[in-house]
């Protein structure tokens, strides 16, 4: 079984294709400045392999190659209807069991039975290349406090 969280204390620049760039950089930030007085808040990713077992329990892999196959990419209106589609498919789309578990577990060991708040962003496997950048592009949302909070936001990041 693929691993679908993975605490940003255990990721490192090595990670980027399985957690992303963002989440990839605050572990190494972690490892490398806590130790010298530096704090970088703890927390957790989930994984690009999630992420794939999300779109395939759904069953929507096809569907979304489907819209994009068929896509004239010069064509902004049919560009916003498209991601308005597959933004929809996405967040009406169950989320896996497992997947809902791993992020409890995750979100136990992050709180320790506390009531915190968290910010939810996107760390996509393939942003802030040299010839790509998505910044400002993807959901942040912040002050997300509590389990059923944390999984709607991973939900609507997804999306």
């Amino acid at each position: 079984m693929e691993q679908y969280v993975i605490g940003l204390a255990d990721c490192g620049m090595n990670d980027v294709e399985h957690v992303g760039g963002k989440n990839a950089s605050l572990g190494e930030m972690i490892s490398k400045l806590n130790g010298l007085g530096v704090q970088v808040p703890g927390g957790f990713a989930t994984t690009a392999a999630a992420y794939r077992v999300f779109l395939d329990e759904a069953g929507l892999d096809e569907q979304i190659h489907a819209i994009l196959d068929d896509l004239d990419v010069d064509d902004v209106s049919a560009l916003t209807k498209a991601g308005a589609e597959i933004r929809r498919m996405i967040l009406d789309a169950p989320f896996p069991p497992a997947l809902r578990d791993a992020v409890a577990a995750a979100w136990q060991d992050l709180t320790q039975g506390n009531d915190i708040e968290v910010a939810v962003r996107s760390s996509a496997t393939a942003e802030d290349l040299p010839d790509a950048s998505f910044a400002g592009q993807q959901e942040t949302l912040l002050n997300v406090s509590g389990l059923d909070a944390v999984v709607a936001a991973i939900h609507e990041v997804y999306a």
